[in-house]
């Protein structure tokens, strides 16, 4: 039976923070669930929560077409991995329907493991371009920073969001002693199969097995190589995110940098994050929220409680990355949306 939605008659009161920032930039975690375990995002024996603690995908579409209203216009969906959810597709689809209608962009964060089965499906509702978490191009190193994951899926799934039209951006944690040898020939596999990269910082998110502080790296280190190889030129480019962009010497690629530690960025912090639990959190470095789900299924005072949100967004996180030192939040990025 097919699902069906209505669009929500909620006031159009613009979403501005405390701080005068208008929020116009909506991650939506679709599942805490992956089917990766990557060291420096989860725990090898990660608890999830059970299905009666997540919103539905009628819920989720619900939520997102009263963001819409308030003047949300890009839509990230994200996870864990939103490609495990059952019924991705119906929402995926229906989001889509928003495009043009208040909203902008729908775009979405996938490891590409189930890509190639889903990528035509995207671009049929509407998705244009896709960031896809690829840390290494060694088969080794992407199996020891994945603990499960198939390189060659990975690559197969790229392939196909290429395929079915979709731009592909790259998305590279910099991994001291991981990675360091990889960024320059990913930066030649993007030029040769179409794709720019974005190179992030970690963040103190979850506890994990690992020391973080043994692998954080800042990325005007991490970069060294390629400044050693090839100027970079800064760009006038925004895409509702964090990164700044980077025109690379004789190369096709769009450099983008993402710096939450080394040179924080969150004076212009655009965004606000949904959880698949219905939570929002004022801030991915914060434990603040206000919880929606209770509101929607009760009948309560959703847009009251995204008002609270945004009153009690912070001007900035407080990330700190030091040995044996706790994580910033004890809940893993998986459990926020990446």
């Amino acid at each position: 039976m097919a699902v069906t939605f209505s669009q929500s008659a909620v006031p159009a009161a613009p979403l501005i923070d405390g701080h005068g920032r208008r929020i116009n930039y909506l991650r939506l975690s679709v599942t805490d669930r992956c089917d990766l375990r990557c060291r420096y995002c989860m725990a090898e024996d990660m608890q999830f929560l059970p299905k009666s603690a997540v919103l539905s995908i009628e819920e989720m579409a619900e939520l997102a077409e009263r963001f819409v209203a308030r003047g949300i216009r890009r839509i990230r969906l994200t996870g864990g991995e939103p490609l495990v959810r059952r019924g991705i597709d119906t929402l995926a689809i229906r989001l889509g329907t928003l495009i043009g209608n208040g909203l902008d962009e729908l775009t979405l964060t996938t490891n590409a493991m189930r890509l190639a089965e889903h990528a035509p499906m995207l671009a049929a509702a509407g998705v244009r371009r896709v960031n896809v978490s690829l840390d290494t191009l060694d088969r080794q190193g992407f199996r020891h920073i994945t603990r499960v994951g198939d390189l060659d899926v990975a690559l197969a799934g790229i392939a196909a969001a290429r395929r079915a039209g979709l731009a592909v951006k790259i998305n590279m944690v910099a991994l001291a002693g991981l990675n360091e040898d990889q960024l320059l020939p990913m930066l030649d596999w993007c030029a040769v199969h179409g794709c720019d990269l974005t190179l992030i910082e970690t963040m103190p998110l979850g506890e994990v097995e690992e020391d973080r502080s043994d692998h954080y790296i800042p990325l005007h280190q991490f970069i060294a190589p390629l400044r050693d190889a090839h100027a970079l030129y800064p760009l006038d480019r925004r895409t509702g995110g964090p990164a700044r962009y980077f025109a690379v010497e004789n190369s096709p690629v769009t450099l983008g940098l993402i710096t939450p530690l080394s040179d924080n960025f969150c004076a212009t912090c655009n965004r606000i994050r949904l959880t698949v639990e219905g939570r929002v959190y004022m801030c991915l470095g914060q434990d603040d929220h206000v919880d929606l789900r209770a509101a929607l299924r009760d009948g309560g005072d959703v847009d009251g409680l995204i008002d609270r949100a945004l009153a009690g967004k912070p001007r900035a996180h407080d990330f700190h990355i030091e040995p044996q030192a706790r994580p910033a939040v004890t809940r893993h990025m998986s459990a926020t949306g990446g």
